[in-house]
């Protein structure tokens, strides 16, 4: 078996899906907004959109509206609640994933989609990226087989050169058979295989690995965005970088918490994360 010391996800991950359901049942008694709560010992918050109002309770007026004028960002809204018939009462409309209080998508969204977001230089710097770029979310990065096909494997959020897997509650990157990772065209070629995570015939951070083959094979950057409160999730992206082959594809891997993200992004909206998700980032301009 091939793998670093692991922290255990559990408590992190439980951990933070409490203190967030906690901060969103108070913001949205707070505000009055409209909301569900799932079913389970622990009830996740779901905002109702205000149609009539072109409002939503998860974003800021000014976010939602310009992700209603956006084609790209307002189907990224329309991504289906995978598990609203069996957790979620019926409603009028069907229960979306970034309804959740715990989407990181959403979280992503309500960065990126905020107005004043790209127009500060700081966000570019922090990236890396060129100037002027614009965010496209749920992007389908071709990464080439084995056998001349391609996996059209779905990246969170795509910013010029750089590609971005967010994380916030989930247990972990996933995994799959080794044998899956051995159909990729370039897979032993990007990673030092000996030193990836593995249990028996799985590797771990099965969505990390194919992302960074993406950014290999597309010749761009790669950004894991996690919350600084889940260690985890940082120590397994890691223990995947520290496997990467290629020193320049190695050095366009990074990582970055949205705490970080969010000393560089305008008050008001450091506020509302702040009192959403608390991230932090509340500094003087």
């Amino acid at each position: 078996m091939a793998a670093s010391a692991k922290l255990t996800s559990f408590p992190y991950a439980s951990g933070l899906r409490q203190g967030l359901i906690l901060r969103n049942r108070t913001f949205a008694a707070k505000h009055s907004l409209p909301y569900q709560e799932t079913y389970g010992e622990l009830p996740v918050i779901c905002y109702l959109p205000n149609e009539a109002n072109s409002a939503h309770g998860y974003f800021l007026p000014e976010t939602y509206r310009a992700i209603l004028k956006n084609d790209n960002w307002r189907r990224r809204l329309e991504k289906v609640h995978t598990q609203a018939r069996v957790s979620l009462p019926k409603a009028d409309r069907r229960w979306r994933e970034l309804d959740s209080c715990n989407s990181s998508d959403a979280l992503l969204m309500n960065i990126f989609c905020f107005p004043g977001t790209m127009k500060d230089d700081r966000i570019f710097d922090l990236l890396g990226v060129e100037r002027g770029q614009k965010p496209v979310f749920g992007v389908k990065a071709r990464v080439p087989l084995a056998n001349n096909k391609f996996d059209r494997t779905e990246v969170d959020m795509r910013l010029g050169q750089l590609l971005v897997e967010a994380k916030l509650t989930e247990s972990d990157f996933q995994t799959a058979p080794c044998a899956v990772l051995d159909a990729y065209r370039d897979f032993h070629e990007v990673f030092d295989t000996r030193q990836l995570p593995r249990v028996a015939d799985r590797y771990l951070s099965y969505q990390l690995i194919r992302n960074v083959l993406a950014a290999s094979a597309n010749d761009c950057s790669f950004c894991v965005m996690a919350d600084a409160r889940r260690p985890d999730l940082i120590e397994a992206w890691y223990a995947v970088m520290q496997a990467v082959c290629p020193i320049d594809l190695r050095l366009r891997c990074k990582m970055i918490t949205w705490q970080e993200l969010a000393t560089v992004l305008p008050r008001k909206l450091r506020a509302f994360l702040q009192e959403k998700y608390g991230t932090g980032g509340i500094t003087h301009d």
